[in-house]
């Protein structure tokens, strides 16, 4: 079986779907392994890197998708400029793998399944404890909170820890994290080793516990069951419980310097959380982290992959924040594809083993025998 990793073309993109040791690890495992010539480069791994872990090397990704039995993507592949399609080189049959993020592509998705491409976006994969090691969707997500936090603490004003000094006592900075998913909670971890003062909130039940154990203090409403749609996902709330929810943001906006905002409803959409009231309410020399951009904003005010100021308050709302770390986003995204190829990997038949009852699967599937199988991606296409 050959796969073959591209050159990734979308803006911003420094990741490559394929680091040289996840590459070499398909190859002990029996894989063959294409990689386009200059595809690691953005992410620090020359070709020599990949040669050395056994990848053959192709100058150019007609002739890398012409002979690919399996295509690895950090994105979804999208439209050029000239109306040509990515991957529209590939065989009908050929297997698509990588962070597909189906229903903001419904287009691509749709050009996926009428050219007979099965494709599987790990973002899909169920919460589960079999699905940890490929589940890119937290590994990218971990590494946002990371970087978020980071951010925040450069735009303030001010420093994160306490100072002593012979001049007097600088107190530390207080963060206000949204939303305590992967990504919150290792922006309030991250937070935290800076010597900052922590609160997080969480509208999911039973978050309290997980918040509390990196470091932060609990700031919430018992909103019950309702507020989670399941595998760990939050779920969209009622007008009533939006209401107490804005009331007890703009509440403690107001007493933080800076607030890191990661919400996401299923994964995907984000929530409105702080509109022009809330801001109007911060302190000068506040700053807002919209981790939340990706998914269209946690804040009215983000202008998405920029900076804003607004009456003396920061909103940054950066765009694919991982690949801004694209060493260690590479080498997290490659584990999480290896893991998946070869848990299905049957070496005998050189091939993937697709039993389509099992759970990581169905749950991951988009495309197949030139249908959209993916219920929510259907209904994105339907609204389209």
């Amino acid at each position: 079986m050959r796969i073959a990793v591209p050159k990734e073309t979308r803006a911003l993109e420094r990741r490559v779907a394929l680091d040289p040791d996840a590459c070499r690890r398909l190859v002990e495992a029996g894989l063959e392994v294409q990689v386009e010539a200059g595809a690691g480069a953005s992410a620090c791994f020359p070709d020599e890197a990949f040669a050395q872990a056994g990848a053959a090397l192709v100058p150019d990704a007609d002739r890398l998708l012409a002979g690919a039995d399996c295509l690895l993507k950090v994105q979804a592949p999208g439209f050029r400029a000239d109306g040509s399609f990515e991957a529209d080189g590939l065989r009908p049959g050929a297997l698509l793998l990588g962070s597909l993020f189906p229903t903001r592509h419904p287009e691509a998705m749709a050009r996926l399944a009428e050219r007979g491409i099965t494709a599987f976006s790990t973002d899909c994969l169920p919460r589960s404890t079999r699905a940890q090691a490929m589940d890119t969707l937290s590994s990218m997500a971990n590494l946002a909170g990371y970087k978020g936090a980071l951010l925040a603490a450069q735009e303030l004003p001010k420093v994160f820890p306490m100072f002593m000094t012979a001049a007097g006592t600088l107190h530390q900075a207080k963060v206000f994290v949204i939303g305590a998913g992967v990504a919150g909670l290792q922006a309030i971890a991250t937070a935290r080793r800076l010597g900052a003062s922590v609160t997080g909130t969480d509208v999911r039940p039973g978050v309290k516990e997980q918040i509390e154990s990196v470091g932060a203090r609990f700031i919430g409403l018992d909103l019950g069951p309702a507020a989670g749609a399941g595998g760990g996902y939050a779920a969209a709330l009622s007008a009533a419980d939006r209401a107490r929810q804005a009331r007890l943001l703009a509440a403690h906006c107001a007493q933080v310097d800076a607030v890191i905002t990661t919400a996401l409803i299923g994964g995907v959409v984000a929530p409105t959380l702080l509109d022009e009231t809330i801001l109007r309410t911060m302190r000068p020399g506040s700053v807002v982290v919209d981790l939340a951009a990706d998914g269209g904003g946690n804040c009215t005010l983000s202008r998405l992959g920029g900076r804003v100021e607004a009456g003396g308050v920061t909103i940054l709302a950066p765009l694919n924040l991982a690949a801004t770390l694209p060493v260690h986003a590479s080498q997290l995204f490659g584990r999480n594809l290896a893991n998946f190829l070869l848990a299905f990997w049957d070496r005998e038949a050189d091939a993937l083993d697709l039993a389509w009852e099992d759970d990581l699967l169905k749950a991951s599937v988009i495309t197949h025998a030139g249908r959209v199988l993916h219920g929510p991606t259907r209904e994105a296409l339907a609204r389209s």
